[in-house]
């Protein structure tokens, strides 16, 4: 018993020594490892980092970055160097092949937007800025009045997309500070200036160059309508109401093949649909969105009051076009308000062509039969309503008799379109008395 025992216990003792060889083995492995590792590429030559860097894509790059903070340092010297800068930056903007190179070179730019997110990660948001703009400032077209080929450069498009993947997830207040910084490395707010303080159309360049560094870098990359809305209002609070008309026509108003604003062409000839729907998307993006705590009904009908009478009042018909194309809580709001000032001409002539529009445009012609029926509730008594209702029939028979008289005039050359004009008015009167009365015999 005695033998059984002692070899028991033995027994226990070795196996309870192995155990403790194996633990201390184990750790002593272990730290050994975690030496090795946090002091490996802290080893290596530059050269040959360099040479791992260069085989790494830049998401691998970006990933790289966060495995230690002296690889992170070390990441931020290497982008920063010429030839890296040259090679990854400083692209080929222009006349690209085809859609898909385009859409190549923006994948690039979100790529690069996440390598400087991660790279800067440790930084304060100024100094984020600054670095990042050190970098991509060298580049001509990512800098207004720089690029040599704007309507056509891909630069402001591949920043835009490079900036949204930069900032996505910030607070508004780093936002805005975002914003402070372009404001203030770009010089935008004096650009903005002298165009809002111009002649429309004088600066005609410069007024493209703000129309595509906002829309591209700072509006069009976002897809959630509050983060549009956010720097939309940042770009427009800036400015006294005058100034925010003239500068939301530059940004969203129709664009000529030229390159130039269409300032002239809302006055003398009549603009089509796809020329006025991104001008009507903002209007109904500062009018409808809940939390627009900054823009109230009454702003939004100022600017819109502001924006159709400048450089003179538009042709009624492109008027009536971005009303109809805002839809009815605006349109309502426009029309209501001044049937509450009374302007029965006003009223009636731009209802008329709202109806034109309907016709040439293919809108159901119930809609300004509603239309008139809820501004007639606008007025207090029956006398103001039924001088209203005559007033858009003989509205109708006027403008039909204007154009009627500049084809027999003859005198400009666009007879055509006033002659196919007259023949749409004629059968949108028909349409909108029938719809009158199909909803007058309906009731009955």
């Amino acid at each position: 018993m005695e033998s059984i025992s002692e070899n028991f216990t033995m027994t226990h003792k070795y196996h309870r020594s192995c155990k403790a060889q194996h633990y201390a083995s184990r750790t002593v492995s272990t730290r050994s490892q975690c030496r090795t590792m946090q002091g490996f590429f802290e080893r290596l030559p530059a050269e040959v980092l360099d040479m791992v860097l260069e085989c790494l894509s830049v998401m691998d790059i970006s990933v790289f970055s966060m495995v230690s903070k002296a690889i992170n340092s070390y990441i931020t010297g290497y982008v920063s160097t010429q030839a890296w800068r040259n090679r990854m930056i400083m692209l080929k903007f222009h006349h690209s092949a085809s859609p898909t190179q385009e859409d190549c070179i923006l994948d690039h730019y979100r790529s690069l937007g996440v390598l400087f997110k991660r790279c800067t990660l440790l930084l304060p948001t100024k100094d984020r800025l600054k670095f990042i703009y050190s970098k991509f400032s060298q580049v001509p077209c990512f800098t207004m009045e720089r690029c040599t080929s704007s309507p056509g450069c891909l630069g402001f498009a591949s920043y835009g997309v490079f900036l949204q993947t930069l900032i996505a997830g910030w607070d508004e207040l780093e936002c805005h500070r975002v914003f402070n910084f372009l404001c203030e490395f770009t010089n935008l707010p004096r650009k903005i200036e002298t165009i809002v303080n111009g002649k429309p159309g004088a600066c005609h360049k410069l007024e493209l160059q703000i129309r595509l560094f906002c829309r591209n870098v700072l509006l069009d990359p976002w897809q959630n309508r509050r983060d549009t809305l956010f720097w939309l209002t940042r770009i427009l609070k800036l400015w006294p109401m005058v100034s925010q008309a003239r500068l939301l026509f530059v940004l969203y108003g129709p664009l000529l093949p030229d390159g130039k604003i269409g300032w002239h062409e809302m006055l003398d000839g009549v603009v089509a649909q796809c020329g006025l729907w991104d001008l009507a998307k903002a209007v109904i993006l500062l009018y409808t969105d809940a939390e627009a705590k900054d823009w109230s009904a009454d702003t939004l009908l100022g600017i819109i009051e502001e924006m159709t009478v400048v450089p003179e009042a538009w042709h009624m018909e492109n008027m009536a076009r971005l009303l109809v194309l805002c839809g009815n809580s605006i349109c309502y709001s426009v029309l209501a308000s001044r049937a509450v000032n009374r302007r029965f001409l006003e009223i009636s002539r731009l209802i008329v062509f709202l109806i034109l529009v309907c016709e040439k445009d293919g809108f159901c012609m119930s809609w300004p039969v509603k239309m008139m029926q809820q501004i007639c509730k606008v007025f207090p008594t029956s006398e103001d309503k039924w001088s209203f209702v005559k007033g858009v029939e003989s509205m109708l028979s006027e403008v039909a008799m204007e154009m009627y008289e500049v084809i027999m005039a003859g005198e400009r050359n666009e007879e055509l379109d006033t002659f196919q004009s007259l023949c749409n008015l004629l059968n949108a009167s028909s349409h909108f008395h029938t719809e009158m009365v199909y909803m007058f015999l309906k009731k009955d």
